[in-house]
């Protein structure tokens, strides 16, 4: 178990450069005492490893250092093989493909045990995600007009940075001039997509250090709820909610916790999808936006 965890610091430290111990200690779940030793083990085997103290120092392998190439298992290539099927699967994208084929070509026939089927990925506008990835290769600005939550329209040129799968849906990660910030912005929303013939004006940092940075300062407003659900609704409220039970009442009915983004939909939608199988009872505020909602929707079907 240590050797493999010496390696895969190895290889972590040279994708990454310097981090610190206490990144290392959360990222591989040890204490930072044990990557320490870990740091000690790594120099009596050879391997450059330097310690910069400081306030931005942490611990990264000298640039003299490289491996050798043909490092991976035949476990890595079948893991490697399964994220590309995942990602044809979703994008159906002919450099994918051809990677695949590579792969399979140049490792045995091993399976990791896992399918990533992400087909249900492509029902979306496959025309808007595949221009936006040729303009991030190419590095040009796109401009495009997007509704946003609130329900505001306007068009927006921006420099695209990486189109992202998450929370459910497509996104695009994009530098915004006018913000001089990033944004991400759902594809579904878009319309109207253009590319410019603008190049970027600004060295980007990668799609993956963006997101960090912008998860760590996340505007959106989330609220805590509880709801009391009758069996029949249980199921679905961890399944589309995230909910998690917290009592138990005689006769089956649970009460739950759940936590949504105050200014978006769904979970409004499935919350009035169960009916009277399943009440917000906390906060008062979800209750009373719940009980507009389902009026609106009396009186439009309640017309003669």
């Amino acid at each position: 178990m240590k050797t493999e965890r010496l390696y895969a610091i190895t290889v972590y430290l040279l994708n990454h450069g310097r981090t610190s111990a206490s990144e290392l200690a959360e990222y591989f779940e040890v204490s930072t005492r044990t990557i320490q030793r870990d740091m000690d083990s790594l120099c009596l085997a050879g391997i450059p490893v330097v310690a910069v103290n400081g306030a931005a120092g942490g611990y990264e392998i000298s640039d003299r250092f490289t491996m050798e190439k043909g490092f991976a298992t035949a476990d890595d290539y079948a893991r490697i093989r399964t994220a590309l099927r995942g990602l044809v699967s979703a994008t159906d994208d002919q450099g994918a493909r051809h990677t695949l084929e590579k792969i399979t070509h140049a490792s045995d026939s091993g399976d990791s045990g896992i399918i990533l089927d992400f087909s249900v990925l492509r029902e979306g506008d496959q025309l808007t995600l595949q221009k936006l990835q040729t303009a991030v290769l190419e590095k040009h600005t796109v401009e495009f007009t997007y509704t946003n939550n609130n329900g505001e329209t306007r068009v927006h040129r921006v420099e695209p940075v990486a189109v992202i799968y998450r929370w459910y849906a497509w996104y695009l990660l994009a530098y915004s001039g006018v913000k001089k910030d990033y944004r991400t912005y759902k594809l579904v929303r878009m319309r109207d997509l253009r590319i410019m013939d603008q190049p970027f004006e600004k060295e980007h940092e990668p799609a993956e250090v963006i997101l960090r940075e912008s998860d760590k300062s996340d505007s959106r407003q989330y609220t805590e709820i509880q709801i009391r659900c009758r069996e029949t609704a249980r199921a679905r409220v961890r399944e589309y909610l995230k909910g998690t039970v917290i009592r138990e009442y005689p006769g089956g009915d649970v009460l739950m916790k759940a936590t949504v983004v105050d200014n978006e939909q769904f979970w409004i939608g499935t919350l009035l999808s169960l009916g009277d199988a399943a009440e917000v009872v906390s906060p008062d505020r979800i209750r009373a936006r719940l009980r507009d909602c389902a009026e609106k929707i009396v009186r439009l079907y309640g017309k003669v």
